[in-house]
């Protein structure tokens, strides 16, 4: 099995395009350190409640526009926490699921031993999306789901272009992927990149001004009205995050790299996919999601 970001032959990362130019080489990070993304994940699935485990399966229904997996095979690229794969076999389908990080592998298996114990039906496996060799071992699905995990792996081209081997014809593709915000990108990549190269002591000199800078208008918009806290207490994501948890992966999590909607649009369209929904940020902080079919 390959090391995440390092190349296949045959799949060159960079002939996809972010407009108008090509990715420069820079962003195709295959350095270390890498941020410990399964390390979060373990210290967040304690708190995994009823109310996240329905706002993953609201998620997945909202975006697919479906009311149930029944009768479809769900494949999970980059399972985290176990969360989404969770949520969609509750919905129903037969579930794959796999990541880079031996500890989210662990939470992963952790979460289907408490909901989904000795269950045929849910598979849980360490691989990576660049490795090509072990990804055409694996059968085409139904639904292909990789939240906010291609754009972590050190070479974003290459993992984009290798899920489509996973997509049934006539499947569809459930991605999201941080927005191109241009200079602000760059700035935040340096915020990442620093924050895995201190220890670990020392990163609450980056989370501490990030703390302020993401949630400091929120937090006075409710003292204002007089419910202090609200937003955080409330706070909740398609992956379950808390919102310290959410902070902390937003900071570190690097390898780090970004794409205008359209880039991925015409990615996937030139290989034969179309784009049937797409909820966007516009120019803001976040991913933008997308569902290709795969025509």
């Amino acid at each position: 099995m390959r090391i995440e970001g390092q190349s296949s032959a045959g799949n060159d990362p960079g002939d996809w395009k972010t407009g108008p130019e090509r990715l420069s080489p820079d962003v195709i990070v295959k350095e270390t350190p890498r941020f410990q993304f399964g390390e979060n994940w373990e210290r967040f699935l304690t708190r995994i409640d009823d109310r996240q485990i329905r706002e993953a399966e609201r998620a997945i229904k909202q975006m697919l526009e479906i009311e149930d997996l029944r009768g479809k095979s769900f494949i999970d690229v980059g399972s985290g926490s176990g969360l989404s794969s969770l949520a969609a076999r509750r919905l129903g389908a037969t579930v794959f699921s796999f990541d880079y990080d031996p500890k989210s592998v662990a939470c992963t298996q952790a979460l289907k031993r408490t909901f989904f114990p000795d269950d045929p039906e849910w598979t849980v496996a360490e691989g990576s999306v660049l490795d090509t060799d072990w990804l055409r071992s694996l059968k085409a699905y139904d639904i292909v789901y990789s939240w906010g995990v291609l754009h972590h792996t050190g070479s974003m081209g290459q993992a984009l272009a290798n899920v489509d081997s996973l997509v049934k014809s006539g499947g569809r593709l459930f991605i999201s992927i941080y927005n191109d915000q241009g200079n602000v990108s760059h700035l935040w990549r340096a915020v990442k990149r620093l924050y895995n190269h201190l220890p670990r002591p020392l990163t609450y000199l980056l989370t501490g001004p990030a703390l302020i800078f993401l949630w400091g208008p929120s937090t006075v918009r409710d003292l204002i009205r007089a419910r202090p806290f609200h937003t955080w207490r409330n706070y909740a994501t398609s992956r379950g995050m808390s919102p310290w948890h959410d902070l902390l992966d937003w900071v570190g999590g690097y390898p780090f790299e970004v794409a205008q909607p359209h880039a991925i649009t015409d990615f996937y369209e030139t290989r034969g996919y179309k784009l049937q929904k797409l909820n966007g940020v516009g120019a803001g902080l976040g991913c933008n999601q997308f569902v290709f079919t795969k025509l």
